[in-house]
């Protein structure tokens, strides 16, 4: 008897069987070994993609802040306008605006013509010497009335009301002032950003001439800056932002395709979906980190007699609807992968799966026992049920993409919402009710 159990084979036969066998072999390693090639080559494109659109996901966010704050007047009034009520920028506006008063005032000069004015009209020697020792006193006295009288300019609503206006105005200039073009209101010159506080000295002229202090009635119509944002390097800054200006309608969809790419090649593509979710979430975590980072270094690198609380709530005021678009997006990412695991075939998800639609079916239950009847409603839910289930997320979808800026709390509610339409659409579904034979 032959060794491969058929007597009927010669040996000439059972050898060209032996080759057909190994050539067979052959063949079905070498597919094999092609095969995961072709899945290592996938999986390295699936990577690199998300990799990249989780990098574009973070210039989205810097690019739709930076063209909003160029674009929208509104966003911008609404990002600078709080810093009326700062206490240090009221303070740094304070320090400013009374040093340009004294400047036209000269306080000093004025008491000395004072105490030369009582000598040359024969003051009694006492009084003239009493005069003279008071000289300290008056000066400062007038100094602080001056400075009191800035400070309740620039903590009245008048003060907000002039630097909403003032910066609603400037607005117009901020396009060419990125650039460096701008001679408007706002100005980038020698590294710094300014605002034009005439109006604020014009209002502590009007005060200190009411208050019965007539030498202010002197003081000129004087243009004098505010250094809103001052660094070394804002001539960088200022070109970065202009070129994410200009990319940033573009940035986002771009972002998109290349994520939807990067999944679409991938040989597991739920994972993958999981992967450009975690991957932007990660994005996201590191531009905040960088924002912190960033207001660190830009403070220790101001101009000598800058104030750096003053400097530290504008970059804090510009970096709001940033932090807050970062965060909007980290938390679509978290939900994202939280939703694409759970709806996944891992043992935690069918299990919560299962618990979740154990739960709804058994109020479900409860509530039929009472009198609920849902009849047409019920089969029509269970017939497309996956149909309604791509409608609410769809619905969400364009919820997020269409808010203007979502904030974290849209996010939050977006998803509470999505999470009730499902349990809606899992309520109604009465399962299949059709006569079987």
């Amino acid at each position: 008897m032959s060794d491969d159990g058929d007597p009927g084979l010669s040996d000439r036969e059972r050898g060209e069987l032996d080759e057909l066998r190994n050539r067979l072999s052959v063949l079905e390693q070498g597919g094999r070994s092609r095969a995961a090639g072709h899945h290592r080559f996938r999986s390295l494109g699936s990577v690199l993609l998300i990799l990249l659109a989780a990098l574009l996901s973070l210039l989205s966010v810097v690019a739709v802040w930076a063209n909003s704050i160029v674009r929208d007047t509104d966003r911008y009034v609404a990002t600078v306008g709080p810093l009326a009520k700062d206490p240090d920028v009221r303070k740094a506006v304070t320090h400013r605006v009374t040093t340009v008063v004294l400047a036209q005032i000269n306080v000093d000069a004025l008491v000395r013509e004072v105490s030369k004015a009582a000598s040359e009209k024969g003051v009694p020697p006492r009084a003239a010497k009493l005069l003279n020792s008071l000289d300290g006193p008056i000066t400062q006295g007038l100094k602080q009335l001056i400075s009191g009288t800035v400070e309740r300019v620039v903590t009245s609503s008048a003060f907000q009301t002039v630097w909403v206006n003032g910066n609603r105005r400037a607005h117009s200039a901020l396009d060419k002032a990125l650039t460096g073009q701008a001679n408007g209101a706002v100005s980038v010159k020698n590294n710094q950003v300014t605002i034009d506080v005439a109006p604020i000295i014009a209002k502590v002229k009007d005060r200190l001439v009411s208050a019965g202090f007539g030498p202010a009635a002197k003081i000129p119509a004087v243009h004098t800056s505010f250094v809103v944002f001052e660094s070394q390097d804002v001539g960088k800054i200022k070109a970065y932002l202009r070129v994410l200006q200009i990319l940033g309608g573009w940035l986002p969809v771009i972002a998109l395709l290349i994520a939807a790419a990067g999944v679409y090649v991938a040989v597991n593509r739920r994972h993958a979906l999981i992967g450009v979710a975690l991957a932007v979430f990660v994005a996201m975590l590191v531009l905040g980190i960088a924002l912190t980072v960033v207001r660190d270094v830009y403070l220790n690198h101001l101009p000598p007699g800058a104030s750096q609380a003053a400097a530290g709530s504008v970059y804090d005021a510009l970096v709001t609807f940033l932090r807050a678009g970062v965060r909007a997006l980290g938390a679509v990412a978290l939900f994202t992968a939280l939703g694409v695991f759970l709806a996944g075939p891992s043992r935690i998800a069918i299990l919560t799966r299962t618990g979740c639609r154990r739960s709804i079916a058994a109020l479900r239950e409860v509530a039929v026992s009472a009198g609920l009847r849902l009849g047409p409603v019920g089969r029509f839910v269970h017939r497309f049920k996956r149909w309604i289930g791509a409608v609410i997320l769809v619905v969400a979808a364009i919820v997020l993409f269409t808010w203007t800026y979502p904030t974290m709390v849209v996010v939050v509610w977006t998803a509470v919402l999505t999470l009730v339409g499902f349990a809606i659409r899992e309520f109604l579904d009465v399962g299949d009710t059709s006569p079987t034979g």
